[in-house]
This record gives C-alpha cells, sequence and structure tokens, in this order.
C-alpha cells in the first residue's frame, strides 16, 4: 500500500503549483540564499534555477516536488506583504498561465522636469496604472517603478546585502540602491525605462539628455561604493540603446568621419544643449563612452557616463555580442562585471587601467594639521598624482626622450628594452613527425599571475653604471646573456642537461639567442642567474622607489576571473579529469557569463597594454609627446616587467618538463605551449603521479598560471599547413584551437 501512496505522491508532485518567476526570485533573496547554493541543495546546474526564475523553463519532476516544498516553506517566513496587489503579482506570470488581462485605461504621463520634485512624481505614479508588461518583461523583471526619495518600497522581501562578487540591484549603500548602471530602452508605449541590475525596472522622466543627467544624479540612485578608502565612488553608468538615442537627439549609428574621430563634432544640438544647461565634456568628448560632468563642489562629485553600444563602444573582440543583447539581460550581464571587477569605464583596456587606480589612488586626507584641516597628500604605494619620465631605453620609437637621434635610426637591442612575450616555433624532429598530435595547452590568466606579486618601480627611475645586480630591484638592465647555455642549466639546486637545440631561448621573445649586449627588465636577468650563470651589468635605469603595486589588481581580477568560472560550473578544486570535462563547452553553459569572463581576460591584458599606450591619431608627429603620457600611469617599465616575468614563468615550466620527460615544445605564442605527442589530451603527457603533478611544471587546473587544453590536431594537419605556405617555422600554436588557418594569417 506504502509503494500506491508514494506513486499518488509523485502525481500530485508532478503537478505542484509554484509561485511565479518574480516571486521564486523574492523568496529565495528574502533568505539570502544565492543561486548557486539552491542549485547544489536540488542537485542541479545553476542555469537550470536561473531559468526557473526568469520563466524560462519550469521545474519537472523529481526536482519539481523539492523546489516546490522550498518555495513553500520559505512562504511561511516571508509572506507578500498587504499592499502588493494583484496586478504587480500578475504582471510577474508567465503568459501561458495568466487569466486573459482586461484592456488597461490610458496612462498619465508621469512629471518630465526633474525639477517637479518627489511628492509630484509620487502623486504620478500612484493615479497610474502601468501598462501589462510583455512575456520578456514579465518573467525576468520586478514591476516597474519610478526612482525617487518618495519611492521607499522596494521589491517585497528585499534581498539581503550581496555577497562578494554577485550582482544585485540592492546594496549597503542606500545612496546606490539601485545598482551600478542601468541599460536605457523605449517600450511599445513609448515610455523610457531604465533596466537595473537585479531585475529593477525604472520609468524614466526626462525628455532631453541634460535632464536624463540631472535625473540620474538626483532619483536614479545608481553608482557603486569607492572600491579602496582614499578613492572616489564610481559614477553611474547609462547604456544608451538605439531607441533611447533617437529619443534624445542623437544617431543611431557614427559617420565614417564621426567614427574615426571617436566623437559627435562639437556643434552638435545634443552637445549644445548640454552647454546651455553648463554640463561640461571630457577631453575625448561625446563618444561612446562619454563623461558628463561638472566641476566637483568639495567631495560632492556630479558626472554620468554614457556607453552607447551601437557606436561600438562594446568592441566585439572583448564583448563578444553583448552589445545584441536584450536591455533586461545586458544590464545583468554588465551588472556582473560591475559587481566583480568594477563598473566599465571605457573600453575593457581603460578599464583595466581605471581599476589599478581606484585600488591605488594617488591621494589621500592627511592627518589633521594645527587649524584642524586635512590636506591631500601623496598615497604610499601609489604611482602619484604626477607622471615621471622613463628610462631612455624604455621610451617606444617616436618618444620625446628620443627626439635628437636621426630620422631613420633603428634602435638595437643595445638602446632599446625589448620585452615581449613569446612567438616562437621550429621544425619538427624525425621522432616528432613520427607521432599523431599536436597538443595545445594554455596558462589562465597568464598576465594576471605574472603581475601577482612582483615588486614594480612607483617612481622616477636612477641611471648607474657598472652595478652589482640585485634581483629584488625593479629596473631595466644592460648585461650581456650571451652566453648562457640551455643544453646545461639549474632545474631547482641540480644541473640538468637537454637538447638546447629545442627550447626558445628565453631572453628574447622570438626565442632566438642573444648575440650581445642587451636591455633587459629584472625578471629576465633574474633568471639568467637561477639558470646558474653569472651576469655583469655594464649600465642600469633602476627604482630604488619601489613596491607590490599591481597585486590588489591582481587579485581582484582573480576573484573575478574564478567567480564566474564556477558559475559556469568550473571550480577550482577540481580533478585533472574533472576540470577539462567541465571545460568542454563551458561558455554554452550561460551565454552571458562567457561573456563576463572574455571581458575579464581582455580587462587584465588591455589594463596592462595601457601602460605603454602608443599615441592613437591626434595628429601626433615623431619627437614630440601624446597625451598618454601626462598620465601617471604611463608606465612602460611596468609592462615590461609584467612581460617579462610571464614569459620567464613559463620558460621555467617548459624546462622542468623537458627534464623530467624528455618532451620539447614545438610552437609557443604568447601563453600557449605546443607538444607533439601520441594521445590527444593534456593528460597525455603531463607528468602526473596519483593526480599530483610535476612540482614546478604544467598543471591543470582553473587558478592563473594554471593550465587548461587548448585545442588538439594532428601532426599531419600542422606538417601540411607548413608544407601549404613553404613555411617549416610556421607558429602552429596561433591555429592549435581549431585548425583554421587563412590567407590572411600568412600574409598572402
Amino acid at each position: 500500500m506504502s509503494e500506491l501512496f508514494d506513486a499518488v505522491d509523485a502525481l500530485l508532485a508532478s503537478r505542484a503549483v509554484l509561485p511565479p518567476p518574480a516571486e521564486r526570485k523574492r523568496l529565495r533573496a528574502a533568505h539570502g540564499l544565492t543561486i548557486d547554493e539552491v542549485a547544489t541543495a536540488l542537485k542541479v546546474r545553476r542555469a537550470t534555477v536561473s531559468g526557473w526564475e526568469s520563466g524560462k523553463t519550469e521545474p519537472r519532476p523529481p526536482e519539481r516536488d523539492a523546489y516546490a516544498r522550498l518555495l513553500d516553506g520559505l512562504a511561511k517566513l516571508y509572506p507578500a506583504p498587504a499592499n502588493t496587489g494583484a496586478a504587480e503579482q500578475d504582471a510577474a506570470v508567465p503568459a501561458m498561465f495568466a487569466a486573459p488581462v482586461a484592456p488597461m485605461p490610458e496612462a498619465r504621463a508621469l512629471p518630465t522636469d526633474p525639477a517637479c520634485g518627489a511628492a509630484a512624481m509620487t502623486t504620478a505614479h500612484e493615479n497610474t496604472q502601468t501598462p501589462a508588461p510583455t512575456v520578456a518583461q514579465a518573467t525576468a523583471f520586478r514591476p516597474v517603478r519610478t526612482a525617487g526619495p518618495a519611492s521607499t518600497s522596494r521589491r517585497p522581501g528585499a534581498r539581503k546585502a550581496a555577497p562578494a562578487g554577485t550582482p544585485a540591484g540592492g546594496g549597503a549603500d542606500p545612496r546606490f540602491e539601485n545598482g551600478p548602471l542601468a541599460v536605457l530602452d523605449v517600450d511599445a508605449d513609448g515610455q523610457v525605462l531604465a533596466y537595473c541590475t537585479g531585475g529593477l525596472v525604472l520609468h524614466v522622466p526626462a525628455k532631453s539628455l541634460p535632464s536624463l543627467v540631472d535625473w540620474t544624479l538626483k532619483e536614479a540612485k545608481l553608482g557603486q561604493p569607492k572600491l579602496s578608502g582614499p578613492g572616489k565612488d564610481a559614477d553611474p553608468l547609462l547604456v544608451l540603446t538605439e531607441t533611447v538615442l533617437e529619443r534624445y537627439g542623437l544617431p543611431a549609428t557614427l559617420t565614417e568621419q564621426e567614427r574615426l574621430s571617436g566623437r559627435l563634432p562639437e556643434g552638435h544640438k545634443v552637445i549644445k544643449q548640454l552647454v546651455r544647461a553648463e554640463w561640461k565634456l571630457t577631453k575625448r568628448g561625446f563618444g561612446p563612452w562619454a563623461r558628463i560632468y561638472r566641476p566637483a563642489q568639495g567631495s560632492e562629485r556630479a558626472c554620468v557616463q554614457l556607453c552607447i553600444p551601437s557606436w561600438n563602444a562594446l568592441d566585439t573582440r572583448h564583448w563578444g555580442e553583448a552589445g545584441q543583447l536584450p536591455p533586461a539581460e545586458l544590464a545583468q550581464m554588465l551588472g556582473v562585471y560591475a559587481s566583480r571587477v568594477m563598473t566599465p569605464r571605457g573600453s575593457t583596456a581603460v578599464t583595466g587601467l581605471e581599476l589599478m587606480t581606484a585600488l591605488h589612488p594617488p591621494t589621500r586626507a592627511s592627518e589633521p594639521d594645527a587649524d584642524g584641516k586635512r590636506h591631500s597628500e601623496h598615497n604610499p604605494g601609489s604611482l602619484g598624482k604626477d607622471p615621471v619620465d622613463c628610462a631612455p631605453c624604455e621610451a617606444p620609437d617616436g618618444h620625446p626622450l628620443l627626439a635628437d637621434l636621426p630620422r631613420f635610426h633603428v634602435r638595437g637591442p643595445d638602446e632599446k628594452l625589448f620585452e615581449e612575450a613569446y612567438d616562437w616555433a621550429r621544425p619538427l624532429t624525425d621522432a616528432e613527425c613520427l607521432r599523431r598530435h599536436l597538443v595545445g595547452i594554455d596558462v589562465n590568466l597568464a598576465f594576471g599571475a605574472g603581475a601577482n606579486g612582483l615588486t614594480v618601480g612607483l617612481g622616477a627611475p636612477t641611471h648607474v653604471k657598472n652595478p652589482a645586480f640585485d634581483p629584488k630591484l625593479p629596473g631595466s638592465w644592460l648585461v650581456d646573456l650571451s652566453h648562457v647555455d640551455l643544453s646545461k642549466v639549474k632545474v631547482g639546486k641540480e644541473w640538468a642537461e637537454l637538447d638546447g637545440t629545442l627550447l626558445p631561448s628565453p631572453f628574447t621573445w622570438k626565442g632566438e639567442r642573444p648575440e650581445g649586449p642587451a636591455w633587459y627588465a629584472t625578471p629576465t636577468v633574474a633568471y639568467a642567474v637561477e639558470l646558474g650563470y653569472e651576469v655583469r651589468p655594464t649600465e642600469a635605469w633602476v627604482r630604488y622607489d619601489n613596491g607590490r603595486y599591481l597585486d590588489g589588481w591582481y587579485n581582484r581580477l582573480r576573484d573575478a576571473y574564478l567567480a564566474t568560472m564556477a558559475d559556469l560550473g568550473v571550480a577550482a578544486d577540481l580533478a585533472p579529469e574533472d576540470f577539462l570535462a567541465a571545460m568542454d563547452g563551458y561558455k554554452n553553459r550561460d551565454p552571458e557569463l562567457g561573456l563576463v569572463v572574455s571581458a575579464i581576460k581582455a580587462t587584465v591584458k588591455g589594463g596592462l597594454g595601457k601602460l605603454r599606450e602608443r599615441p592613437r591619431g591626434e595628429n601626433w608627429r615623431p619627437g614630440e609627446p601624446w597625451r598618454a603620457l601626462s598620465r601617471p600611469t604611463w608606465r612602460p617599465d611596468i609592462r615590461a616587467a609584467v612581460i617579462s616575468r610571464t614569459r620567464i614563468n613559463l620558460h621555467r615550466k617548459i624546462v622542468k618538463h623537458a627534464s623530467f620527460t624528455g618532451q620539447y615544445p614545438v610552437a609557443i605564442l604568447s601563453d600557449c605551449v605546443v607538444y607533439a605527442v601520441d594521445g590527444e589530451s593534456p593528460l597525455d603527457f603531463l607528468p602526473y603521479r596519483e593526480g599530483k603533478p610535476l612540482p614546478g611544471g604544467f598543471k591543470l587546473g582553473v587558478n592563473p598560471g594554471l593550465v587548461k587544453h587548448e585545442g588538439t590536431q594532428s601532426v599531419l594537419w600542422g606538417e601540411g599547413v607548413r608544407e601549404q605556405f613553404k613555411a617549416p617555422e610556421l607558429n602552429l600554436a596561433r591555429y592549435i584551437k581549431d585548425g583554421t588557418v587563412t590567407d590572411a594569417d600568412n600574409g598572402e
């Protein structure tokens, strides 16, 4: 009989009545639960629970019974407030479950002038019936409301402060209770709506761009708290869709001339509107990432940033198809990035650089003086507020420091510091040609790992002659490393004999053995000493004022990367086999989170690249300064040190692997290494003993510095490609991921 009862219970559970999607999300948030916690308890994927809460999917037995039981228990703990009307509840019900909706009376217009104040706005809101939302809005968002001081009620059972790295509309700081940003769009009824993170939707009453800026600063409650004590709060970010651009008199796309200049012409009518309203634009003007501000009054900032996807603000190389996402999904995706990295300040490269400054502001408030007043002073550990000159060897071609050089002079390695990532390949040996596959492995967040714990210069360089090399002193050293023989090197404390002809040199990005004195960053010279060889610099530019400036930057980006990868099902503690399985198609589990991962990676690389930004138009001529030189964060020496350390870290692992296995790489591109082996998986050639990797060698895992599988192709494919392009040293690491090679890749 009990079996019959169990069968009946199962039938009842299969039809268990569930609350609407928005209510499911409210109940979870009210109890302070994360999507991951619910997914773990129900033994389903995170994306599955997210689908249940957005209304895209419905749970099925046996999970449906457990999910209904959870929601029923939460509903008893957190009943919906009595003032939550039926219309509000119905708005969250997917169309396929909702009763027919009666035609709504014509909505009365909300006040359009921010000067009308909160009272007028509240009255209009209370006497306006919000039009029925579309299915997409109904299944994914809270009810639409007007922001303002008088609109004190948030969604019933407002969520607690979100855990670090969790996107949320709410937060501990009431000034920014609606999140860091909003995506603006025009609905079918012509109403401008602001889609915020966490599913909140706000009515936007502004009828012009100046009034939109006013509304954002006075009513929207958007922004993000500062990342460090002496820092500044992040300005609110508005993402404008094409329909909103049209509403506010802006073009949907830029003309070719505007695209090349990166801005609208100064005489554009919208810019004139801003000028009349006494708003200013930064030097980059009104472009894809425009900043509209008034000079700060004391500590009060008045600045709003605009992001315009249709003007290519979200570069597809780094953000994929993010610019094509629906407004609500775009807000959620950018909200994840903002909460884990920072509110975007421009391209991923610009944001990466701004993150450094946000974590290490150049100044701080001093201790009170005799009159009790505080003053601005240098913040220890920062780069300061004034730029410093680089050393002549660190200056890129065309720099003002090199203005006295002959016009067509080409600097050699003894005149120019040239620390770059690997681009090296060699022909396969006869034994390697008999192997079946080429397997590529790729270092996770390699340049981030290279920045971790690295001591870099903070101030100006000091020139010294015939210095004793100090591996703890950041700088650039002129030294001859041509005597380092890779056939006999120290690996740890023991000498090892290797086939040096099959290894790239660690001292040049092309892997060629240096032929004489050259400039190197400290990590490169220190590695020569580590390999067991004496070094005698003849000259150096060193920085006695130094510190681990990039540690906080790396830690934040690492945490953002690991949290997002964990959301995609790739945890940091997986066994090698499980890690490879989890990485297989991980971005497809949640494409939007996959875009966040790509953006985080681009933030690391782009931020470091910005440290040596070159002229970008500006009618620049060689020998003249360019705009980036005026920044204290224009520091080519820091970029060189990070790249040097990243390349050395990779070479150290290659040497360790070669000394233990006798296997040598056939190609290296930046952080990707290719080996010729018989198997198709990294596990077929990486030495693991009882699940433990070779100490100091390559290790599979998601953490920065560990490696993942980049791709596998056949040896016949590799030899065929090289034969096709008549290039025996074509870098196969460039194409190992999917095997696609085009004529354009090879200059044909």
